[in-house]
């Protein structure tokens, strides 16, 4: 086989497909279903994946986050039986962890929809909790005023710091500093508006309402869920998480031969979780998307085998000049790969057209057509027509060329 006859094959085929538009279409449309699935679904995850990896890792490498449940994913029953982590576990910790630099406690409401009010404005599901000074340190920046401090929090002082989104919904074009607001019907002084945390999806309502941790049990004296931040000091966060674990345990009297009562996560943990989720939607969407690959390969072997059964006194006539078997079925393989190719890059467009649509229907949801769902998604559909097309490939070669010149 020289490239002269590929080429040549490779513009009958061109041309066969141009002869039957509406039959070679219908021929690919599972591949164009099934490649276009490939590369949307691919874009969205692989945008997703790399807003909130970028998120997670804006925590900090330095940072530990602290809770009774795992990080990702629903809380088992034994999770949710755990006690709560308190105050006396931070200060524990602060005590018996030289690698640790900071550690706050940082304290839920009860559950409920907690509400913010100034004037006639109103923000709902405020995010409300109690945190102390040192929370600050894990990368909390102002745009105005300051960050409360542990005078404050020792007195029980009625103030708050305000996420920025919280500022602009009660306070539009207004100074909030020094402003009396409403939080759950308890009058507070808004001292400072934090910038939007960096991590924070795009388009993401800054909704934090903070209130020193003192004051908040002064507001809920019911309230007990606990999320303690700590901080290393730089370099030693494995060394800083062995020495949380020690403390906690100790604190928290867990046996020797026992599991840990608590869970504990960093940035990098929790990347981890995440790529794990999306691996697995990575596969459920390969999946799914082979099936509609399977149909559209089913497609391209049943028109192959017509294109055959057309094409007979044709293969006759190129076997009784010197065809051989291979030039056969170079000839076929390379019609079923242009078809199939050409379904791939229609897909390819259907696909970057899913993506960009999301992107606008859904501003808030990230997506990016990565390189390797582009090139996968072509060269599997040309996988397609080279598996699919090898039967009726075969079968054309196999013709007796004296039968197949006799054939009307």
């Amino acid at each position: 086989m020289t490239i002269g006859s590929l080429g040549a094959g490779i513009r009958l085929a061109l041309v066969t497909t141009r002869e039957h538009k509406m039959r070679s279409f219908l021929t690919v449309l599972g591949v164009i279903i099934g490649t276009g699935a490939v590369i949307g679904v691919g874009s969205i995850v692989a945008g997703l994946d790399g807003a909130i990896t970028g998120m997670i890792r804006s925590f900090g490498p330095d940072t530990i986050i602290i809770s009774k449940t795992t990080a990702m994913g629903h809380a088992t029953r034994e999770e949710r039986a755990r006690k709560p982590l308190t105050l006396e576990n931070a200060r524990a910790i602060e005590q018996r962890c030289p690698s640790v630099q900071h550690v706050s406690p940082y304290l839920f409401p009860p559950n409920g929809i907690h509400t913010a009010r100034y004037g006639g404005n109103d923000v709902y599901q405020a995010q409300l909790a109690g945190t102390e000074e040192g929370y600050a340190a894990g990368g909390t920046t102002m745009k105005y005023g300051r960050f409360f401090t542990d005078t404050e929090n020792t007195h029980h002082m009625p103030v708050v710091v305000i996420g920025e989104d919280v500022a602009k919904q009660l306070l539009p074009n207004q100074d909030p500093i020094g402003k009396r607001i409403s939080v759950d019907a308890h009058e507070l002084v808004v001292v400072g508006v934090m910038d939007r945390p960096a991590a924070s999806l795009p388009g993401q309502d800054d909704l934090r309402v903070l209130v020193p941790y003192l004051t908040m049990h002064k507001i809920f004296a019911n309230a007990q869920e606990h999320m303690l931040i700590a901080i290393s000091y730089p370099g030693m966060v494995d060394r800083a998480q062995d020495e949380i674990r020690a403390a906690l345990r100790i604190e928290r009297r867990v046996p020797f031969n026992s599991p840990d009562n608590f869970s504990m996560t960093t940035a990098a943990q929790m990347i981890e979780d995440f790529h794990r989720v999306t691996a697995t939607v990575a596969i459920v969407m390969v999946i799914l998307s082979s099936i509609g690959l399977l149909v559209g390969g089913i497609g391209v072997m049943n028109i192959m085998l017509v294109s055959v059964t057309e094409r007979t006194r044709e293969i006759g006539i190129r076997k009784a000049v010197g065809a051989r078997k291979s030039d056969i079925i170079v000839q076929f393989l390379t019609e079923a790969v242009v078809l199939t190719g050409l379904g791939g890059i229609v897909g390819l467009m259907l696909g970057w057209t899913i993506s960009r649509l999301c992107g606008l229907i859904f501003p808030n949801l990230p997506t990016a057509v990565p390189l390797w769902a582009a090139v996968l998604g072509v060269m599997v559909s040309v996988g397609v027509g080279l598996f699919f097309g090898i039967w009726p490939a075969g079968r054309a070669a196999r013709l007796d060329p004296v039968e197949a010149l006799r054939y009307e």
